[in-house]
């Protein structure tokens, strides 16, 4: 079975990419700058390296056939990581977004959209074989924007209410990845994965209120009420990228594929499976 280097391995999908991978009983290594920190499970090996320093990279690779990686670290670091990558593994898997579709959602410049296009471009001609996993809204995004709110009471304030998305289990993220890092035949694939339904910011957060048996009041702001109110809790770039990409979804139905079926051959997760799985964490 292939040795398998997870970097970004305390994130949302990679976690799950390590707990699937550890279910099949994969040897699994992960990258972490702070190892005692990193909180996974025993039976990973989890050996300190940095993205920013490529010298620590080597024994991170050392032995390993397949990389999972998140990138996470500033665009300079870029190209010595692939670099030191490139001669010691023969396959990446990239989780990167869905830079190539056309709806408007997935189309609005900002700058982790330039990154991810210039991390294909170095991975492409680096001599790897490679798979691009390309999520769309990730359905933990529900916690950290409405998660607080309805904790604290039933008021959700909230932009662009009638724009849709369709939201993705990172479970269901994750199980692709896994076939992607397990299995021969993902090299040069761009799997643009998606939850199986188009569902609007309003119905998401009526849906968190029904499965947790609370009527919600939801109110819409405008955006520039929202980007006071969430300056607290994200960067500005990251902001002016979502309120720019929700705005240009309006009038039109959510993008929805049923890639994680078709490689998988099992139905992709729901929003409510999602929001009924996580439901005490919006609970008081």
């Amino acid at each position: 079975m292939n040795r398998i280097l997870i970097i970004g391995a305390t994130g949302r999908v990679g976690r799950q990419v390590v707990s699937q991978l550890l279910d099949l009983g994969a040897p699994v290594r992960a990258l972490a700058r702070n190892p005692q920190m990193a909180g996974l499970p025993p039976r990973v090996d989890v050996v300190r390296g940095d993205l920013t320093l490529p010298e620590t990279l080597d024994e991170c690779l050392d032995g390993i056939d397949t990389v999972f990686l998140v990138w996470t670290a500033p665009s300079a670091a870029v190209a010595p990581a692939l670099e030191r990558i490139a001669k010691n593994a023969r396959r990446i898997v990239f989780l990167s977004a869905p830079l190539k579709t056309a709806h408007p959602f997935f189309q609005q410049p900002n700058p982790a959209r330039a990154l991810g296009m210039r991390i294909e471009q170095l991975i492409e001609t680096s001599g790897l074989e490679w798979t691009f996993l390309r999520p769309g809204m990730f359905a933990s995004n529900a916690l950290l924007w409405w998660a607080a709110q309805i904790r604290g009471g039933d008021v959700v304030r909230w932009p662009y209410l009638t724009a849709p998305t369709a939201p993705i289990d990172e479970r269901d993220i994750a199980a692709v990845a896994v076939r992607a890092l397990t299995e021969d035949d993902h090299a040069g694939a761009e799997y643009v994965l998606t939850g199986p339904q188009s569902l609007s910011q309003f119905e998401q957060i009526s849906t968190i209120g029904a499965v947790i048996g609370r009527p919600l009041h939801i109110e819409e702001i405008s955006p520039e009420q929202a980007r006071q109110e969430l300056l607290p809790r994200m960067p500005p770039v990251v902001i002016a990228m979502l309120l720019d990409a929700w705005a240009a979804a309006i009038g039109q139905p959510a993008f929805v594929t049923s890639t994680f079926a078709e490689i998988t051959g099992a139905p992709a997760r729901t929003f409510r499976d999602w929001v009924t799985d996580h439901a005490a964490r919006f609970r008081t």
